[in-house]
């Protein structure tokens, strides 16, 4: 696809008020903290009691210590593919769990 570039004249009011609607926005948005917090602690009591001891490590692994699937099967002495799949079906797993969480 070619770069497409706008090639009319800007309208300065146009962009006051789409600034205009973002402020309003921001400032009209739910608070949503609280659905939030709940949500993290679904989270973390469904890694906890949803996952295999397997599927909690990898998880921790990739998450919580930022390794990337290389270094994770490098690290237990697995296939790639093993790491990909299990962290697949990790977060499948928590998926179902959490998913009318929201």
């Amino acid at each position: 696809m070619k770069n497409m570039r706008y090639e009319g004249t800007f309208d300065t009011r146009a962009s006051e008020w789409i600034g205009d609607l973002t402020v309003w926005k921001r400032q009209n948005a739910a608070d949503n903290s609280e659905r939030l917090a709940r949500l993290r602690r679904s989270l973390r009591q469904a890694r906890e009691q949803e996952l295999t001891p397997r599927q909690r490590q990898m998880l921790a692994l990739y998450y919580d210590q930022g390794m990337n699937i290389p270094q994770i099967a490098q690290e237990l002495g697995v296939n790639r593919s093993t790491v990909s799949r299990t962290l697949r079906r990790a977060r499948d797993r928590l998926y179902r769990c959490l998913r009318y969480a929201l």
